[in-house]
């Protein structure tokens, strides 16, 4: 498992986050749009066939229908003309291409086509079931069929077919002929009725959002700026108290543990001949952890003020960082590359974060060696640490963010503020590394 946690830069200015806020609804728009009309293609050539369907019946059994004779169904020829007669004037049509009169026996009693009148052919067993139901159906026709062989120039075709009833009641098979082309015209009829005002509701959302988004973008900005404000002043108190504190221990419990070890080193030295061996040990003993309390207490101010950073570099000012650890036997690399010269703030924060890893690896992992390195590169400084200690989860972090460590927090803070980030990757087993980038 890994735990890892990234910084952003600066906070983007209002003007550019609502610039991304309204592409981005646009795109939401145009994908919506698209969505849309996919969506009522499919509805509008339903309802365009249904319409077909509702034209056909009408046609059928209000037109055909009173002006179908028995003697037309016996095929009598002046029956017939008269029937002809209605269709051509009254059904046929740019979009009706073709009309078709069928006995339930599969003879086509009637046709505009009259080379048609007469032939037989076998119903399939759609038509046989539109007769028995008495609905009206709807499909694209198979022109390779023997029966529409009359028919293959007009291109794609949409069949229609119902039931119509002679006056005395013999059943017939009603079916027109119409063409795809303006039933696809009807299907984007459909559409374009709709999509105005689909694309206008949606527009108007769109535009109702802008001024929202406008105002809270600004009201984030005022909060980042506020925010930014109390951590630089945060920053400044921090710095002064460190330095307040650094001079009052140097100044004093520093000297005076420095002075005790000496002064109780000299006292081990001068002792009388015949004085009591244990005294002379004790004394010994004293000045020892004296001065092993002034080298602690001299790494404790390194850390809170880097005395030496400034002076002789950031090189020298880890090596003092890394003091602590070098006496407990853990092996430290540091390799600063040469390159520019740091601004200070870039290179105080780049000392804080090494002094956050290595405290993190002195206290924490069990390390036996921890590497540093800077590297200076297109206008960036970037600080590595890592170690090759027991590592740590996500939640073994939580739990130390819970009991107030919050310095790998605090780093994180810091780089964003100064437009960079900064990074921690760990697994338990596996070492931990800290990475940070800033501008140089």
């Amino acid at each position: 498992m890994s735990d890892t946690t990234a910084g952003g830069g600066r906070g983007p200015s209002v003007r550019g986050a609502v610039a991304r806020f309204m592409i981005a609804g646009l795109v939401a728009l145009a994908a919506l749009a698209v969505g849309g009309l996919l969506v009522l293609r499919p509805l509008g050539e339903r309802e365009a066939v249904d319409d077909a369907r509702r034209l056909a019946t009408l046609a059928g059994r209000g037109v055909v229908e009173p002006a179908l004779t028995d003697a037309a169904l016996a095929g009598d020829p002046a029956a017939l003309a008269r029937l002809d007669t209605v269709v051509q004037e009254r059904v046929l049509g740019d979009d009706v291409v073709r009309v078709k009169i069928w006995t339930p026996e599969g003879r086509i009693a009637y046709s505009d086509e009259p080379r048609l009148i007469g032939r037989r052919y076998t119903l399939g067993e759609d038509e046989r079931g539109v007769l028995r139901s008495g609905e009206t159906e709807a499909e694209v026709s198979d022109l390779g069929e023997p029966e529409n062989v009359f028919e293959r120039d007009q291109g794609s075709l949409l069949e229609v077919y119902l039931p119509i009833r002679s006056p005395g009641g013999e059943l017939a098979l009603f079916e027109t002929y119409r063409r795809q082309s303006a039933i696809d015209a009807s299907g984007r009829e459909i559409i374009t009725a709709f999509m105005p005002v689909i694309g206008g509701a949606l527009l108007l959302l769109w535009l109702v959002q802008v001024p929202l988004a406008w105002s809270m973008a600004r009201k984030l900005g005022e909060g980042s700026r506020e925010r930014q404000a109390l951590l630089e002043t945060a920053l400044a108190s921090s710095a002064l108290e460190r330095r307040r504190v650094a001079a009052d221990l140097h100044d004093g419990p520093l000297q005076d543990l420095a002075g005790l070890a000496f002064g109780l080193a000299g006292a081990a030295r001068a002792a009388p001949e015949g004085t009591d061996p244990a005294t002379v040990a004790a004394l010994r003993d004293g000045a020892d952890a004296a001065r092993e309390g002034t080298r602690r207490l001299r790494a404790a101010v390194v850390d809170i003020t880097p005395g030496r950073l400034h002076d002789e570099g950031l090189e020298a000012a880890l090596a003092d960082l890394a003091a602590p650890l070098r006496a407990r036997g853990v092996t430290v690399g540091i390799d600063v590359a040469p390159g520019p010269a740091l601004s200070p703030a870039t290179e105080e924060l780049l000392y804080r974060a090494a002094a956050e890893g290595l405290r993190n690896a002195r206290a924490h992992s069990g390390a036996e060696r921890v590497d540093v390195a800077v590297a200076v590169a297109d206008g960036r400084a970037r600080l590595r640490v890592a170690d090759d200690g027991s590592g740590f989860d996500a939640a073994t972090r939580a739990r130390r963010r819970a009991d107030g460590h919050v310095g790998l927090e605090l780093l994180e803070d810091l780089a964003r503020h100064l437009g960079g980030h900064a990074e921690v990757r760990s697994s338990p087993g596996e070492g931990t590394v800290l990475e940070v980038e800033v501008p140089a």
